[in-house]
């Protein structure tokens, strides 16, 4: 039932009077083909308490009459599949988390079973528990490299934030010798976090604290997300220092997620900011596009057409374009685009 009224909310907005929009995004007249790095299906009873009230918080009327019911399904893979249909997106990763105290469990089974839904355009991104690390460090680490063996899974997705672990500690290091040993690059939140019980200080968002493992581990692929992004002021405060690792290193890749919505950057400002700054600085080919979705209904869609806005605003040429909304994700984590990502 729940499933059905998000559905039609979405299939609502769409308004193209002849079914589903076009694939793609319009750049001059051409329409260039987009894969969302960052998508979060979930599994509800498992988020606590007071993260259920602050995702409902977030959805608008009527939805909001019972705002839970609806943050609830929008975590379902179907509804996924509708957000990125509704923007044009062609491919989308799924993230799996292992947080319970802040954001709650997307549990890698729960991610395979969401790859089902749209097993050519979804990616699966594998995480695992840090909490018990003294005593579950072995079995967790042979869980992920299991994991990550199985059909559809792409890299690693962690957030030392909200697993409340530092970026620097070593006993933490086996994660990104897995990651550089099977080729699957590493998503990593940075910068603090809006939801309850985050661990805030430097330690675990300050992106300079993963320096160390960045140059030990060369073969690895880190993907700094949110660009070091303090959401609790909303400013760009990270974006500097992760313009400068990925200048430094090779393996270091940037994502912009998040800090452009509506609600962590009312004016557009920081966005504008942070894509204008990355272009200056040459380093688009490490930029690679997500939102963070599915969050509520139309945000898919509009943190993408935020994004384009401040691409063009910043000068950005059709082949950049190109390489920041799906060719850079391509390259990196080994995906072919078919030619009907873009029509």
């Amino acid at each position: 039932m729940l499933i059905s009224v998000l559905g039609l909310f979405a299939l609502a907005s769409l308004d193209t009077g002849c079914g589903a929009p076009p694939r793609g995004v319009d750049w001059n007249g051409k329409r260039l083909p987009v894969i969302d790095l960052h998508l979060h299906p979930g599994d509800w009873d498992h988020v606590p308490e007071d993260t259920r009230k602050f995702l409902a918080s977030r959805f608008p009327f009527p939805l909001g009459l019972d705002a839970e019911a609806a943050a609830k399904g929008s975590l379902e893979p179907e509804n996924v599949l509708l957000e990125i249909d509704d923007a044009g997106i062609w491919g989308a990763g799924l993230f799996a988390i292992y947080a319970p105290r802040t954001v709650g469990i997307a549990s890698n089974e729960l991610v395979a079973e969401a790859l089902t839904v749209a097993p050519e355009r979804f990616f699966g991104l594998a995480s695992l528990r840090v909490d018990r690390w003294s005593t579950d460090r072995d079995a967790e680490l042979a869980q992920l490299e299991s994991t990550l063996s199985r059909p559809g899974f792409v890299g690693i997705k962690l957030a030392h934030a909200h697993q409340h672990f530092r970026m620097d500690d070593a006993a933490y290091y086996p994660i990104y010798e897995i990651s550089a040993r099977m080729g699957k690059p590493l998503y990593l939140h940075t910068g603090t976090s809006p939801f309850p019980g985050t661990s805030q200080d430097a330690p675990y968002t300050d992106p300079t604290y993963l320096e160390p493992a960045i140059q030990q581990f060369s073969g690895a692929k880190f993907i700094l997300g949110h660009l070091g992004y303090d959401f609790k002021e909303q400013r760009n405060v990270g974006l500097e220092t992760c313009i400068r690792l990925a200048k430094a290193y090779p393996n270091v890749f940037l994502e912009p997620s998040a800090l452009g919505s509506a609600g962590s950057d009312p004016t557009g400002a920081n966005l504008k900011e942070a894509m204008r700054r990355m272009r200056e600085e040459g380093v688009v080919d490490r930029i690679i596009y997500g939102s963070d979705g599915p969050q509520s209904p139309g945000f898919v869609k509009g943190y993408l057409d935020r994004t384009v806005a401040a691409m063009q605003e910043a000068g950005y040429t059709e082949q950049e374009a190109t390489d920041v909304l799906a060719g850079n994700f391509s390259r990196v984590f080994g995906v072919a685009i078919p030619a009907e990502a873009a029509e």
